[in-house]
């Protein structure tokens, strides 16, 4: 297969970027999106050009570090599914693939396709844990939860932070995200004694990240690989106001 690949490079983040035009020939259809760029960057390397930097670990869909647009939409046109999970038999011989990085004044660019996320991680450092002391394991037991419960804490807990839902959202929301760390401790005993705190402290840190407001359209769940559900939203916000009207500041 053969593709024109039109691909952002950026210096760093104060440097302009463009879109530069590559020819790729001969690509297995069987190829992963990641590994058609690793062909690319060879064959840049072979010639003494500088390679395209773009993020990527497990390529499993799991670490969620894939995070690109292909063709405008979050990870590409495969539903459900990281950019490492899709493979060029999702395109037709000869197409152009415009891949650029993701656009957020909270994710800036550190260079070509890589963004820096270190957002996401510090609101996770505002309240994304329980506070325990530790020892020895407890029993799986001792503490029962309902299986609809269970189920629904780890759907939430599936999030792989890799920021589609930003980059799919007209304002740049990291709502899902948010509502996502917030539900999987909220649906669990474990975590009921600090969910006020939580809510507020992660709202407050998301906030202070420059994340825009959710306006609940829904596109960040329609491209979320992990598949989080839309109405994990609608329990951060029940969280956060209610920790609010409790703490005597509702507004």
């Amino acid at each position: 297969m053969n593709f024109t690949l039109k691909i952002w490079r950026q210096k760093n983040a104060l440097t302009p970027g463009k879109l530069v035009e590559y020819k790729l020939t001969d690509i297995s259809a069987d190829m992963s999106f990641l590994e058609m760029l690793d062909v690319l960057n060879a064959d840049l390397t072979r010639r003494g050009k500088p390679i395209i930097a773009f993020d990527h670990d497990c390529r499993e869909g799991i670490c969620g570090s894939c995070a690109l647009y292909v063709n405008g939409r979050p990870h590409g046109p495969q539903t459900g599914a990281a950019v490492c999970q899709l493979h060029m038999r999702s395109f037709r011989d000869g197409d152009t693939i415009v891949v650029e990085p993701w656009r957020a004044r909270a994710f800036p660019v550190i260079k070509d396709l890589s963004v820096d996320r270190i957002a996401f991680d510090r609101i996770v450092q505002a309240g994304g844990y329980i506070s325990v002391n530790t020892g020895s394991a407890p029993d799986a037991n001792e503490i029962p939860v309902p299986r609809q419960v269970q189920e629904a804490a780890m759907d939430a807990a599936a999030c792989i932070a890799c920021g589609a839902c930003v980059a799919a959202c007209k304002n740049a929301s990291a709502m899902l995200f948010v509502a996502a760390q917030v539900t999987k401790f909220a649906l669990l005993p474990q975590g009921h004694p600090e969910r006020r705190e939580r809510a507020e402290r992660m709202v407050a840190q998301m906030d202070a990240e420059g994340f825009g407001a959710c306006s609940f359209t829904g596109a960040c769940a329609v491209e979320c690989p992990a598949s989080i559900p839309l109405d994990v939203i609608s329990r951060l916000n029940r969280e956060y106001l209610s920790a609010r009207f409790i703490s005597g500041n509702p507004t």
